[in-house]
């Protein structure tokens, strides 16, 4: 009988992270911010289909970044027990901090468990108060830890630069053109240098305390964020939109100079013609009718 294979505790969970750490690092960044009205979330995502950012429940959205079958399973989990809590107790009931702690124990179960691969995921949990003061952030990693984040936060790929240039330039109290801006800057900031990212290939939520809905959750469309990018971004899609207009040929070019101008030509007026009478209608016969002599 062969002797299994050992390996230590503390060398399985570290390659088990190591594992989760490549594959969310794969992804694109996702950037969370407190403004005065609600929060706001934003992330480079072409597609118009796939969203990285959902509504859990009337004031609580998720967001998440890696591998999407297993953050879309976990947001169709959040969403049922939302409204299975919700509905069996009142909505009240349902909180931004219940969630999170009920998807820090899935997750840190499929992480420390050896049967499944861990989650190459990680999330962000927002709810919105009456008031700013009130307002809940969590961001939750691949283990099943939990932060609870004040202002700002960053997950994904190049969180560490897009954080570093949040955190210089982020202020309280902002409004939500401004946080929108500081937002896709932050997504186009790398260590080498700093790209603008189109409109159409953003994906921006936010949860407006300032909605007379009870679902606080709305979406951000491109025509929106078009204006409030401002001028440079909407000329330029407007230009990438616009066909390539021909230039006219200049006859004039090859003629000399010295060339005297043409009399235009009249033209004779035209003689009008004495038209030809219709032609009477077909007989029940179905013969073709003949058409009478021109007078």
């Amino acid at each position: 009988m062969s002797t299994p294979f050992y390996v230590s505790p503390e060398q399985l969970m570290r390659d088990r992270a190591d594992f989760a750490r490549k594959g969310i690092s794969r992804g694109r960044a996702l950037v969370s911010l407190q403004f005065a009205d609600g929060i706001v979330f934003a992330s480079e995502n072409p597609s118009a289909a796939l969203h990285k950012v959902s509504e859990i429940y009337d004031r609580i959205a998720f967001a998440a970044v890696g591998r999407y079958n297993e953050f879309e399973n976990l947001r169709i989990a959040g969403v049922r027990l939302a409204d299975m809590r919700g509905y069996a107790y009142d909505r009240r009931d349902v909180s931004g901090r219940g969630l999170a702690n009920a998807y820090a124990q899935t997750l840190g179960t499929i992480f420390s468990s050896g049967g499944e691969k861990p989650y190459e995921v990680e999330l962000f949990v927002g709810e919105i108060g009456d008031s700013a003061e009130d307002d809940q952030l969590y961001r939750l990693t691949y283990d099943g830890q939990v932060v609870d984040e004040h202002g700002f936060a960053a997950i994904g790929g190049a969180a560490e630069a897009v954080g570093g240039y949040l955190k210089e330039r982020y202020t309280e109290g902002a409004t939500l053109e401004d946080a929108i801006k500081l937002a896709v800057a932050a997504l186009g900031h790398t260590d080498t240098d700093d790209r603008e990212i189109a409109a159409k290939d953003l994906e921006v939520a936010v949860l407006d305390r300032n909605r007379t809905q009870p679902r606080k959750f709305r979406r951000i469309r491109p025509a929106t964020l078009v204006e409030i990018l401002g001028a440079v971004t909407a000329t330029t899609e407007i230009e990438d939109a616009k066909p390539a207009a021909a230039e006219p040929a200049d006859d004039t070019a090859d003629e000399p100079a010295d060339k005297p101008a043409e009399k235009p030509v009249e033209k004779p007026a035209d003689k009008p013609v004495d038209e030809a009478p219709l032609a009477p209608p077909a007989d029940d016969d179905g013969e073709p009718p003949i058409a009478p002599p021109i007078s």
